[in-house]
């Protein structure tokens, strides 16, 4: 199993429009082999920086899945408008990538 987490920092007054924008994507995610889930985390807001934590959280079968799937027209499609928003983005997502260890 390979998990691939994005974490955002949303700019106060935004987190409504953020969710929205994922709420009506075409993510198409269903159609990858080796897709397994996707979570949308809402974090903590962090009162010095004026900014919500979000996670963006994949569940794949392997990481080749995943990283076939950052080569497919799927992933270029799900990204294409993703320069759209700009300010209700506090920096660029990080992304994490995580190989399962150990599952109960």
């Amino acid at each position: 199993m390979f998990v691939a987490m994005n974490r955002f920092r949303i700019n106060e007054g935004q987190e409504e429009a953020f969710e929205e924008v994922w709420r009506n994507r075409q993510s198409r995610l269903a159609d990858v082999p080796g897709f397994e889930s996707f979570h949308l985390l809402r974090g903590a807001f962090d009162e010095e920086s004026r900014t919500t934590l979000y996670a963006s959280h994949t569940i794949w079968h392997s990481e080749a899945h995943f990283a076939d799937w950052t080569r497919s027209e799927h992933f270029r499609a799900a990204h294409r408008n993703a320069g759209d928003n700009r300010g209700m983005y506090a920096g660029h997502p990080v992304f994490e990538g995580f190989t399962a260890v150990l599952s109960e």
